[in-house]
């Protein structure tokens, strides 16, 4: 039987902030200071080397019990032994990969609206990922997730819903008292100069929401 993870501090990763750092480096400064949970996300590598690069994380970060989820790929989430797999609504159906990886991995489902996050629950997943909650520029297609339809998913579902888009230290704040039970940040550490501080931080702000 799978553990429950830690959704607080979801780190999701986007190679364009690295200027010439590692993503290896960026993710264990990052888990250092904090964050509980990698988000493997690539939208242009081969599939081979996104293999590779998953591997490479996943033996990284299991010395410190952060799980792995892959964004979209379930094959590559099985090939490469990574904890699990966050699928969107344009992405195979979560029901559908429920049973391509089995009851022992994570699963993910992106949700904008009740409605989608009902069904994700219904279909198997383990925790939402809920927005965009605010414009961002590493998603800039998409759709923004108010803070009333927020509240309404939280309190009708049963799993940990994340927020996602626009998450940093200023706006972090504003989830107090939603029923969130983690948060999704991507530009505010990856981009930061100091990845460790930065999680430091959002970690803080984390804890006076939970």
């Amino acid at each position: 039987m799978k553990s429950k993870p830690d959704y607080s501090l979801y780190l999701v990763t986007d190679r364009s902030f690295l200027h010439g750092r590692s993503l290896e480096e960026v993710t264990a400064q990052a888990v250092a200071g904090g964050c509980t949970l990698v988000q493997l996300r690539e939208k242009s590598l081969s599939s081979g080397d996104f293999f590779q690069l998953a591997r490479a994380l996943k033996e990284q970060l299991q010395p410190f019990r952060v799980p792995l989820i892959i964004d979209d790929r379930a094959d590559i989430m099985l090939a490469a032994g990574a904890d699990g797999v966050h699928v969107g609504q344009s992405d195979i159906p979560a029901a559908a990969v429920r049973a391509l990886i089995g009851p022992e991995h994570i699963l993910g489902v992106s949700a904008h609206t009740l409605e989608e996050a009902l069904q994700a629950e219904r279909d198997g997943a383990d925790y939402l990922g809920v927005g965009a909650m605010f414009p961002t520029a590493t998603k800039p297609d998409a759709s923004v997730t108010s803070m009333e339809e927020l509240r309404k998913i939280t309190a009708r579902i049963h799993i940990p819903a994340v927020v996602i888009g626009g998450i940093n230290r200023k706006t972090l704040p504003l989830f107090a008292g939603t029923g969130i039970q983690g948060a999704a940040v991507v530009s505010d550490i990856m981009g930061d100069h100091d990845p460790r501080r930065a999680s430091e931080i959002l970690k803080k702000e984390m804890e006076k929401i939970l």
